[in-house]
C-alpha cells in the first residue's frame, strides 16, 4: 500500500509537470498542524496507565488538475508522524516512507449534472452517520435554484468471485437540499446499506461492530440491511443561528442458528444546537441523545449504529483537538448511548484573538454494567477552555485546556478514582 501511495504521487506529478500549460490548470492546495499534548487518567484510575505524553504532525498536500470547466482530477495525500518513533519519518533520520492517499477522483459535469467518481469523501447526517473517505459515485443534479437532488453509490466491502454479492457491502443514498431562503435549508436524506453475510472480514468498516453481534463466527450471522434515514435543518441570521439533526433507522440482522431470532435495528438521534451573536462574543450551545440497548436478551437493538461516523463535541469526552484518544466507556465521535448538554462562548476581544469556554455534561443513557449489583451511567461535567491566536498572517496556535469531573461510569469497576485531564498546544495552517 505504501508503495502504491508513493507510485500515485509520482503519477500526479508528472501529469502536472508533462500536459501543455494551456491545456491545464493547476490547483495546489494543502493543511499543516503540530500537536503537544499531555492526557492523564482517561481510565478514571489514579495510576499513569493511561496516561500520555506526545507530539505528532500532519501534512496534507492537495492537487487538482482542472483539465477544462467541465472537468476536473483530484487528489489528496497525507503524512502522519509522531515525534520519536522509530517506525516513521518523525524518527531521528527521519527518512521513512509514509505516505497516504486520502482523495483521488474524478469530478465532472453532464450538462446539469454533477458527478464524482473516486475515493472521496463521503458526510451525512451532519456526519452522525458518516464522515469519511470511501470508494463510490456521486451524482448531483440543481433541478430548481433553491432544490438539489443528489444520489450515492459506496463501495465498502469487495467479497470476491461467486454468486449473489458475495458478502459486499454497498451503501446507496438519496438526498436533497431544499433551501427556503438563503438562511433557511433542509436536507432530507435515507441511505440502505447491505450485505449478504455478515463474517470477520464483512465486519469490518461500514457493518463494523454492528449492535447485538460482538462475537463475529463465521456462518452464524447471515444477511445484513440497514436503512438510516432523517434530515438536516439549518438557519442563520446577522446574530443567530439554529440548527437541528433528526436520524432514524431500521433493519435487520440474519441469524442462522435454529431458533434464533434476527436482530432488529431501531436505533435513532437527535441534535439540536444554536447559537446568539453580541459585538464581542457569543453564546452557543447544543443537546444530543440517542438510546441505548434497554435489553441485551431481546430481538430489538436500539443504540444508534453509526461505524464511519465521525462527530466531534467536547474535547475529552467527544475527542476534540487532541483526538487520538478519549477516557473509557466514553463514546469519542461515534456518539451512541449517551445524552450530551453544552453551553458555552466564544469572546474576540482583538482580530487575532479568540477564545472558547465550553462546559458540557453527558451520561450515558443505558448504564454500563460492571458486576452484579453495580451499575454506572454517569459521565461527569467537563470544561473546556480554547484559546486560539494567529501568530504571523496565516499560521495559527491553538492552546486548549480541558479537565473532566468524572462519574463512576469513568472507570474500570464502577469507582472513578481519578478526573481526566489535558492539556496542550496545537500550530496549524492553510494553503
Amino acid at each position: 500500500m505504501k508503495k502504491f501511495s508513493i507510485l500515485a504521487l509520482a503519477a500526479v506529478l508528472v501529469i502536472a509537470l508533462t500536459v501543455p500549460a494551456a491545456a491545464l490548470e493547476n490547483e495546489f492546495g494543502g493543511y499543516w498542524r503540530t500537536r503537544f499534548m499531555n492526557q492523564g487518567h482517561f481510565n478514571g484510575e489514579d495510576d499513569d496507565a493511561t496516561n500520555l505524553r506526545r507530539t505528532d504532525t500532519r501534512t496534507r498536500l492537495y492537487y487538482t488538475a482542472k483539465l477544462n470547466d467541465n472537468l476536473k482530477f483530484v487528489n489528496k495525500f497525507e503524512m502522519d508522524a509522531v515525534w520519536g518513533d522509530p517506525t516513521g519519518y518523525g524518527r531521528v533520520g527521519a527518512d521513512a516512507i509514509a505516505v497516504e492517499v486520502k482523495n483521488s477522483y474524478a469530478d465532472f459535469n453532464l450538462g446539469p449534472v454533477n458527478v464524482t467518481v473516486g475515493v472521496q469523501p463521503y458526510a451525512l447526517f451532519r456526519e452522525f452517520y458518516i464522515s469519511d473517505d470511501a470508494s463510490g459515485i456521486i451524482a448531483r443534479w440543481k433541478v430548481l435554484d433553491n432544490v438539489v437532488l443528489a444520489g450515492s453509490w459506496l463501495k465498502n466491502f469487495e467479497g470476491g468471485a461467486g454468486t449473489g454479492n458475495n458478502e459486499d457491502i454497498d451503501a446507496y443514498t438519496l438526498s436533497s437540499a431544499i433551501y427556503f431562503s438563503e438562511n433557511i435549508s433542509i436536507k432530507p436524506s435515507i441511505s440502505y446499506s447491505r450485505s449478504s453475510e455478515l463474517n470477520t472480514l464483512a465486519g469490518l468498516g461500514l457493518f463494523a461492530n454492528v449492535p447485538g453481534t460482538a462475537v463475529i463466527t463465521p456462518g452464524f450471522w447471515g444477511e445484513v440491511e440497514l436503512f438510516t434515514y432523517g434530515f438536516d435543518f439549518d438557519a442563520s441570521f446577522d446574530n443567530f443561528g439554529i440548527w437541528a439533526t433528526l436520524v432514524g433507522q431500521t433493519g435487520d440482522v440474519e441469524q442462522n442458528t435454529a431458533g434464533l431470532s434476527d436482530l432488529d435495528l431501531k436505533g435513532w438521534l437527535v441534535a439540536v444546537g444554536g447559537s446568539v451573536g453580541f459585538d464581542m462574543f457569543d453564546i452557543h450551545g447544543q443537546v444530543m441523545y440517542t438510546p441505548g440497548d434497554d435489553d441485551a436478551l431481546d430481538s430489538d437493538i436500539d443504540t444508534f449504529f453509526c461505524p464511519s461516523g465521525s462527530y466531534y463535541w467536547s474535547e475529552i469526552m467527544g475527542l476534540g483537538i487532541f483526538d487520538n484518544n478519549n477516557p473509557v466507556n466514553t463514546p469519542g465521535d461515534h456518539v451512541q448511548n449517551v445524552m450530551a448538554v453544552n453551553l458555552g462562548t466564544t469572546i474576540k476581544p482583538m482580530d487575532k484573538l479568540k477564545v472558547t469556554v465550553d462546559l458540557w455534561y453527558a451520561e450515558l443513557e443505558e448504564d454500563v454494567v460492571f458486576a452484579p449489583g453495580v451499575e454506572e451511567d454517569e459521565l461527569g461535567t467537563e470544561l473546556d477552555v480554547k484559546v486560539t491566536y494567529e501568530l504571523v498572517e496565516g499560521l495559527n496556535l491553538d492552546l486548549v485546556g480541558a479537565y473532566l469531573w468524572a462519574g463512576d461510569a469513568i472507570s474500570a469497576d464502577g469507582d472513578n478514582d481519578d478526573d481526566p485531564y489535558e492539556f496542550g498546544a496545537r500550530l496549524s495552517l492553510s494553503f
